[in-house]
């Protein structure tokens, strides 16, 4: 049976990804850097010390990875605070799961800007966690975020159903051994040995009803 539901954040509820990748580009250009082709998919996952890391040094941001990280945050919550971009139908597929399983968070944003968004959309009390990439040894592909969501949750990881939009998102639940359902962003579409890990794919999350994620157990 299928005992808890585990979102992520980015992409998932939140339509971030584009904002994400304004903001790092326009960085790492105006610290003399150059974006590289594959930077976002290269991206997506990655917790913030190694997005951190990867903008300093392999896209040549030349600044030290913390000065990196704290300016690229502080405007992502910049241009959260000035209009926050809520995945369709994101706030009443979380009162949905919320109904039937306890709700956990698995996302590779900072734990400020998970807090942000979870207030803003007047959703946070529905999560028992919320757990980011930054709390643990690496960040998604390896699985673990979702293998310490499911510890918090005290519940096995193969009880736990994972919603997830990217690659290395739906990697990461699937090596943790989560039930995954793949929500894929339609402009950065996961690839398809990531996709081959999910028990169902959904055009939006209007899909994502009890009856199916009741079924994945």
């Amino acid at each position: 049976m299928i005992e808890a539901v585990v979102f992520d954040l980015d992409g998932v509820l939140i339509d971030s990804e584009p904002v994400w990748e304004e903001v790092r580009r326009d960085f790492v250009a105006s610290h003399g850097g150059r974006w590289a082709p594959d930077a976002q998919r290269r991206l997506m996952g990655m917790s913030t010390p190694e997005w951190a890391r990867y903008l300093s040094g392999e896209l040549g941001a030349g600044l030290a990875p913390e000065k990196v990280a704290a300016q690229v945050i502080q405007e992502m919550a910049d241009r959260y605070a000035r209009r926050l971009p809520l995945m369709p139908g994101a706030v009443e597929a979380v009162r949905r799961m919320a109904v039937r399983w306890p709700l956990g968070l698995a996302s590779s944003s900072p734990p400020v800007l998970i807090e942000t968004v979870l207030k803003a959309a007047g959703i946070k009390s529905l999560f028992v966690t919320a757990v980011s990439t930054e709390e643990v040894a690496h960040g998604k592909p390896a699985p673990d975020v979702y293998l310490t969501v499911a510890g918090r949750m005290g519940i096995p990881p193969a009880r736990g159903a994972a919603v997830e939009d990217s690659s290395n998102g739906l990697r990461s639940a699937g090596a943790a051994g989560l039930q995954v359902v793949a929500v894929p962003h339609p402009r950065y579409p996961p690839d398809p040995d990531a996709l081959a890990v999910a028990r169902a794919v959904l055009h939006d999350l209007s899909g994502l009803t009890p009856d199916l994620v009741a079924d994945l157990g």
